[in-house]
Parts: C-alpha cells; sequence; structure tokens
C-alpha cells in the first residue's frame, strides 16, 4: 500500500493522490494520520487547510514515548499494574506495564519517553533488550530473559491555546479528522483515537446522509448497539 501524498476537495468529492501516482475518490474523508505527520507537511492539501486548523496542527506538540515488549515463558513478578524505578535523574526514568494482568500473557511492556525514547531508538534491537532486562534487573534481580520481543502521543505545551484538541477534530468541507490528537478527553490514548475515529465516522454519515438524502443507504448503528465498543480496554501513559 503506497502512502498518501495529497488529498484535494473539489466540490462535494475528496481525490486521494497516492505517492505512487494512484487516486483514490470519495464522497468525504477521514483523516486520521498522526499529528506528527500533519506538523511535518508530509500530506498535501488542496486547498490548503485554513488558519484555525493549520494553527491547531502548529500548536499541538508532539511527545515521543517507545514501548519494549518483552515475553518470558513464566510469570515471575508481582501481580500489579505498573512497575516503576526510581532513577537518579529525569531522563533515565521509565517504567513496565504488566499486560499478563490485562491479558494473560507474560508480557512486560517497558515505556520510555521524553530524550530519553529517543535515544532508544537509536540502539538496535539487542542493545534495547539488553538495556531493558538491566533496568528490570534492577528490581527483581532473579528475573530471566526474555523469549521473543515485539517492537507516541499529542502533548499539550505550555502558552498555547486551550481549544487545540477541539479545533484538530472539526471538520473542513468534506474532511474529517480522527486519532488521539483529535481527542479532547483522552489525547494520547488508544481508546482516544479509537472513540474519536467512532464520533468522525458518525458526523460523517449523518452528513452525507442529508446530502444524498437517501439515509437507508448507510447502516445506521444505534449508539446502545456500540455502547460497550465505546471504552475499550484503557492502557494509557501513566
Amino acid at each position: 500500500m503506497s502512502r498518501v501524498s495529497k488529498i484535494a476537495r473539489r466540490s462535494n468529492r475528496v481525490i486521494i493522490t497516492m505517492e505512487d501516482g494512484s487516486t483514490l475518490i470519495a464522497d468525504a474523508a477521514i483523516i486520521t494520520v498522526p499529528v506528527g505527520v500533519l506538523k511535518a507537511n508530509l500530506i498535501e492539501f488542496e486547498p490548503r487547510l485554513p488558519d484555525w486548523k493549520r494553527s491547531a496542527i502548529s500548536d499541538i506538540g508532539v511527545g515521543i514515548e517507545n514501548k519494549i515488549a518483552l515475553r518470558f515463558n513464566t510469570v515471575f513478578w508481582p501481580n500489579v499494574e505498573v512497575l516503576g524505578l526510581v532513577a537518579h535523574t529525569s531522563y533515565a526514568c521509565g517504567y513496565f506495564l504488566n499486560l499478563h494482568k490485562a491479558t494473560g500473557h507474560p508480557v512486560l511492556v517497558y515505556m520510555a519517553a521524553g530524550r530519553f525514547a529517543y535515544d532508544i531508538e537509536k540502539l538496535s534491537d539487542e542493545e534495547a533488550i539488553n538495556f531493558v532486562m538491566l533496568q528490570l534487573k534492577k528490581m527483581i534481580p532473579d528475573a530471566t530473559d526474555p523469549v521473543d520481543s515485539l517492537g507516541s502521543y499529542s502533548c499539550d505545551l505550555v502558552g498555547k491555546p486551550a481549544d487545540l484538541y477541539e479545533r484538530l477534530c472539526a471538520p473542513v468541507d468534506n474532511l474529517y479528522f480522527a486519532g488521539e490528537a483529535a481527542s479532547a478527553d483522552h489525547s494520547g490514548s488508544v481508546h482516544g483515537a479509537y472513540t474519536s475515529g467512532i464520533t468522525a465516522a458518525e458526523v460523517c454519515r449523518r452528513r452525507l446522509s442529508g446530502q444524498h438524502g437517501m439515509s437507508d443507504l448507510f447502516h445506521l448503528v444505534m449508539r446502545e448497539e456500540f455502547a460497550e465498543a465505546m471504552v475499550p480496554l484503557q492502557i494509557s501513559r501513566m
């Protein structure tokens, strides 16, 4: 699948151009790319997005958080949600999420943020695992080695307006925006991205239903039917 390079709005149509030159045409589009992609202008909008939308994209901060998941043969750690270690400086602060408590699988996920996370990206997979295991063994000296390894988010900036998230999620004609940065209440989380996508899809559905005057073309999912799905497992940053 090729990446999107351009999104053009044309009288109730959206023309999406891919990097390989192919195009897609639709009545509307829901944009869920990370806010960092929007900030870097990796997608050209034609006509360009209005000033209020571009200022929201510009003023929302982007943080770095990396996850390193370690799967073990057995569980040797306490049955708590988070294992944390206080470091001498804020640079090396990180913590482990205990996925065994939520999923039943013997998995710990090491969370590193900020400049610390950026530097970890420069390590090889083996170096990253060795570093994380060193942190784990500071807390649990008899920790076993992992059997497998697997493998960021918007943030508020000081002095910026309070309505940035509302402006980011607001539609521009037939373009709708979703993702964790488009969630005013749960930015920086998986459930924030999920619920913002549900909201954007419903707003888009209502607009197209009214535009075409044929609401029966669209499957209406009643709120009662997906009420439980609106709140998925909430595992986010501490």
